[in-house]
């Protein structure tokens, strides 16, 4: 996929934490409902292709791995969608945040799936990445650094 460059460079800056996070809520429910609907599928065709009863759904390691794969893929996807398309997820619109390079180019698909991986380990070392941008002085987390893009807000537009 051909990488497009993005407009108002000029007059874009880098997002604080208090964005990020608001950000982050607001697609934390998106995913939240993404993960019911692979569920739903989940057990449906559990119980109706594979024909388990209804007392053996969810049970057994193979099941269990296979719905935590699928949520974290599920999760993923909707991530490396979203910022190879346009920069930004649902909430990212929100809060007139983008992820892009810093040149201003959209990020590439590996870019997006090591933002994606950096950030399961930002939130599981206590948020850690995250409050990272409050020590770095270009406003940089650990997804930021490590897949080389940045998270900025983009200004008002005009009515």
């Amino acid at each position: 996929m051909m990488q497009r460059q993005f407009s108002q460079l000029d007059s874009v800056w880098p997002a604080a934490l208090a964005r990020r996070l608001g950000a982050m809520l607001y697609d934390g429910f998106l995913v939240a409902g993404i993960w019911f609907v692979v569920t739903v599928v989940h057990v449906a065709f559990a119980r109706f292709v594979l024909g388990l009863e209804a007392q053996q759904v969810g049970q057994g390691p193979l099941q269990v791995a296979s719905l935590r794969l699928l949520l974290v893929l599920s999760a993923m996807a909707f991530f490396i969608y979203s910022w190879t398309r346009g920069g930004m997820t649902l909430g990212m619109q929100a809060w007139r945040l983008r992820v892009q390079t810093p040149d201003g180019f959209s990020i590439s698909v590996m870019q997006s799936l090591i933002r994606c991986l950096t950030a399961w380990v930002s939130l599981a070392a206590l948020g850690l990445g995250y409050w990272w941008v409050l020590f770095d002085g270009e406003r940089r987390s650990w997804p930021d650094i490590v897949s080389g893009t940045r998270t900025v807000v983009l200004p008002k537009r005009n009515k």
